[in-house]
């Protein structure tokens, strides 16, 4: 049991540091790209996108300036914005080898909460992902993730 814990953890640790790789490499830092992000579908599809695609325009117009991200396993991490955007530049053009499906659990006019399930090969990731409306557009605020 103990064996099937810390692979759980070593798989969200690696899923962490792929999706930071992904956000910008090297000479983007000049030119920022600007994201629709004007609904909240636009800023879940991009969240999907840079999380699993290895997509870097946008990264850090997509996380709000409170973001959090917590991995839910034997011993719980959190991690902040600024570690998940460093780690998803690292991961730019990476993608992962997993079917993704997306489901709106709740919606108003100014938030969203998603449910994105990456389906493994032999294990499953469920981000439970909030996003919020700041003024015209719509960032994440909140990720949540568990193991099976």
């Amino acid at each position: 049991m103990k064996a099937l814990v810390k692979t759980f953890v070593a798989a969200a640790l690696i899923a962490v540091s792929t999706f930071a790789m992904a956000a910008e490499g090297p000479g983007s830092k000049s030119a920022k790209a600007n994201v629709n992000l004007s609904t909240a579908d636009f800023a879940l599809e991009h969240y999907v996108a840079v999380t699993t695609e290895g997509e870097s325009a946008g990264v850090e117009q997509l996380f709000a300036e409170d973001f959090s991200l917590k991995v839910q396993a034997s011993n719980a991490q959190s991690h902040s914005r600024s570690a998940l955007i460093k780690s998803l530049k690292k991961q730019k053009g990476e993608k992962l080898n997993c079917a993704v499906s997306t489901e709106i659990l709740e919606e108003s006019v100014d938030y969203m909460v998603a449910k994105v399930t990456l389906k493994f090969e032999n294990f499953t990731k469920t981000d439970l992902v909030t996003l919020e409306r700041e003024g015209s557009g719509w960032k994440v605020c909140k990720s949540i993730n568990s193991y099976k």
